[in-house]
């Protein structure tokens, strides 16, 4: 294989995932229900993000059903003009409302304001978040660091390490933020859900 294929090859390997998610994705009723009303969302630069995307994947791959083992939805958007608390419980609330029937919590978060309860919550700081893709570039693990959102004309993914992780069942750290701790946990989690996932310990790169 010449180098000028080999990039040719693994961009068309991204396309064709890419077109997978989106099917999975538009065949999922839990985002459908978000995709009906995403303009009343209204949020800046929000995105449909996180764990739930690459779980709707696997029970799709495992056959299960498509809110199998999913906590909640989260819904992420970042507004550095406003970091409040209360400005981020409002926004949550109204968008809450949107959704009365839909059988999953949806978790939102101004990622602009996340490094002001962080260390809290987990028991180390981090310093603010750029942007929003910036925020999803740490997410915990490869497969969970990706975001959708509707474009003009179809589904906007930002995927920055790739679907291959994701769609492979492979959970691999993205240990740039997070503790050993808190991706063992999440692991174990997982696997107990859809035991025919691969972990990737955290000191193995795999």
């Amino acid at each position: 294989m010449s180098n000028q294929q080999r990039p040719d090859r693994m961009l068309g390997a991204e396309v064709a995932l890419d077109a997978r998610l989106r099917a999975i994705v538009a065949a999922s009723p839990l985002f459908r229900a978000i995709w009906d009303r995403w303009d009343a969302v209204a949020l800046p630069g929000c995105w449909v993000s996180g764990s739930a995307i690459a779980q709707t994947v696997w029970n799709a791959a495992f056959g299960f059903p498509p809110d199998h083992g999913l906590a909640d939805i989260d819904l992420v958007y970042f507004d550095a003009a406003d970091i409040s608390e209360r400005r981020e419980m409002r926004d949550a609330e109204r968008v809450r409302g949107l959704f009365p029937t839909l059988p999953l919590a949806i978790d939102i978060k101004n990622e602009a304001r996340v490094h002001l309860w962080y260390e809290g919550k987990f028991g180390y700081p981090i310093p603010p978040y750029r942007s929003i893709e910036h925020a999803i570039t740490t997410f915990p693990t490869t497969a969970s660091s990706v975001a959708i959102r509707p474009g003009a004309d179809y589904l906007e993914i930002f995927a920055p390490f790739g679907l291959a992780d994701m769609f492979g069942g492979m959970v691999r750290a993205n240990n740039v933020q997070i503790t050993q701790d808190i991706y063992e946990q999440k692991a174990r989690r997982w696997h107990g859900c859809w035991p025919a996932l691969t972990i990737v310990g955290w000191h193995d790169e795999g």
